[in-house]
């Protein structure tokens, strides 16, 4: 990684919602986020798009992005059922004061929810 970011325009939606500091290339949206502009902006910026394509208008959706798409969303799906589980198993709601008392409330929550996927996994039978 040793590119250096350019500096990045903050007129743009995308702007908004991604960090110059951002350690990872990577940025996963919906298609709502597809945008030429918001494509032009995340190259210029030099992070690798993630953005699922749109279905072309009256035409059915090309095979091959319908598997580029399937992948993208597995990849999704993955991180977001782990913050669905925090918000629903374990009640969490960030309501606090301070940057500091929200990283530690996050951080038990991922703590327990690490101990959560061991019990689960040292609970399973190994296969034969």
């Amino acid at each position: 990684m040793g590119r250096e970011r350019r500096q990045c325009p903050r007129r743009r939606p995308a702007a908004d919602v991604v960090s110059k500091d951002n350690t990872g290339s990577g940025v996963w949206a919906d298609t709502a986020y597809r945008s030429k502009k918001n494509e032009a902006f995340l190259a210029k910026c030099m992070f690798t798009s993630h953005i699922h394509q749109k279905k072309p208008p009256r035409r059915p959706m090309p095979d091959r992005i319908a598997r580029a798409n399937a992948k993208r969303s597995a990849v999704r799906s993955a991180v977001e059922h782990v913050f669905a589980g925090q918000k629903h198993r374990m009640g969490l709601a960030v309501r606090t004061i301070g940057i500091a008392r929200a990283r530690i409330k996050i951080g038990m929550a991922n703590l327990a929810n690490n101990f959560q996927r061991l019990a689960w996994l040292e609970g399973r039978t190994a296969p034969a």
